[in-house]
């Protein structure tokens, strides 16, 4: 587990196995950055086979979890154009690397990296086989292309979730398997936005965290393996 830089000025945190070549499977942030948190969803990763890589959109920033509206700051400017390039080239970073094996990656976001990860499915269809969004729909001031977008799609929402809402997802969903793609959607009853992350007790459900979990791993073994 070590801090990598991806090109461009750009760095995130890789987690491996350690055990031969893994699934590699590319980990999008929330809006807090590279958390504590995000690092550990790697090392999950890492300690289940895959090789993962977790790119900071950031550039090393990190807001506190209760501090919000710094939080809303710091993604509302982002540079979309520059994060597409981040994006990117931590596809081929991860594509590229010595401990991945097979033709394409993955993707995992949640909130906004969950629409980093659709967004990423649309920039890179050459490599991403596979995306799961956590929570997340439409990046802000991009339409994706969604016609370019070849990968399979998992996407788990929670039911009291506005912001993201199941019917929103349930929505893009149609939108995606009309263009012929491979699309499923879990909605979690009961569970709120970021049901994910154990370290925010207001919103975590550890048991729509572990079914999803499990569901996750199921979906890349399948669509990378």
């Amino acid at each position: 587990m070590t801090d990598v830089e991806l090109g461009s000025g750009g760095s995130g945190y890789l987690a491996t196995g350690g055990q031969g070549a893994g699934l590699g499977v590319i980990v999008v942030h929330e809006i807090w950055g590279v958390t504590p948190h995000i690092r550990d969803v790697c090392d999950r990763f890492a300690a289940e086979g895959f090789t993962a890589l977790a790119p900071d959109l950031f550039g090393g920033r990190v807001i506190p979890s209760g501090d919000r509206d710094e939080a809303i700051k710091v993604a509302s400017q982002l540079d979309m154009d520059q994060a597409g390039v981040d994006l990117s080239n931590a596809v081929d970073y991860l594509a590229g690397h010595d401990a991945v094996r097979g033709e394409g990656v993955g993707v995992v976001g949640f909130c906004i990296g969950g629409a980093f990860a659709l967004w990423l499915g649309t920039l890179r269809p050459d490599k991403v086989k596979a995306v799961v969004p956590f929570y997340g729909l439409r990046p802000r001031g991009v339409e994706p292309d969604w016609s370019r977008m070849s990968a399979a799609v998992e996407g788990h929402y929670a039911e009291l979730d506005e912001r993201n809402s199941p019917a929103a997802a349930h929505e893009l969903a149609e939108q995606l398997t009309d263009l012929g793609r491979d699309v499923r959607i879990f909605v979690y009853p009961g569970a709120q936005h970021a049901f994910f992350n154990d370290t925010r007790a207001e919103a975590y459900d550890e048991e729509a965290a572990r079914q999803a979990w499990v569901r996750t791993l199921e979906f890349l073994r399948a669509k990378l393996g």
